[in-house]
């Protein structure tokens, strides 16, 4: 019999994706959770500030590693995309709310565009605690 590699996550209380990828993928204790717009669900629109954004991306993290089992301790590293660096002050000042020490490990770019004309998107990387 062939161990399944990998296991789809995801959370109705998340965005759910517009191509073909999952919201998360878990394999082994990781959980790869894939990039989240700051879309507000029930409008499903975008939040006009990037704080904003930043906290409903976030929201949207908090739930799908919720979904594998896990919450926001158990992720080590995230990727932050901002369409202008110049977020990135208040990017951090909300990404701030959300994690405690030790932080996660963590990059931050500036990319040509993101999907929908969002400001962020975050990825992140989570291990879950032996069970």
């Amino acid at each position: 019999m062939v161990e399944k590699i990998k296991t789809a996550v995801f959370s109705r209380e998340a965005a759910e994706p517009v191509g073909p990828y999952s919201q998360a993928v878990l394999t082994g204790s990781l959980v790869f959770i894939s990039g989240q717009l700051g879309m507000d669900l029930k409008t499903g629109k975008l939040s006009e500030t990037v704080e904003e954004q930043t906290r409903l991306a976030l929201e949207s993290i908090e739930k799908i590693i919720a979904e594998a089992g896990g919450c926001l301790d158990d992720i080590v590293k995230t990727t932050v995309l901002l369409a202008d660096m110049s977020d990135f002050a208040a990017m951090n000042r909300a990404y701030s709310e959300f994690f405690k020490q030790p932080y996660p490990a963590r990059a931050a770019f500036q990319v040509a565009k993101l999907p929908l004309n969002a400001r962020v998107e975050i990825e992140a990387v989570a291990r879950l605690k032996e069970r």
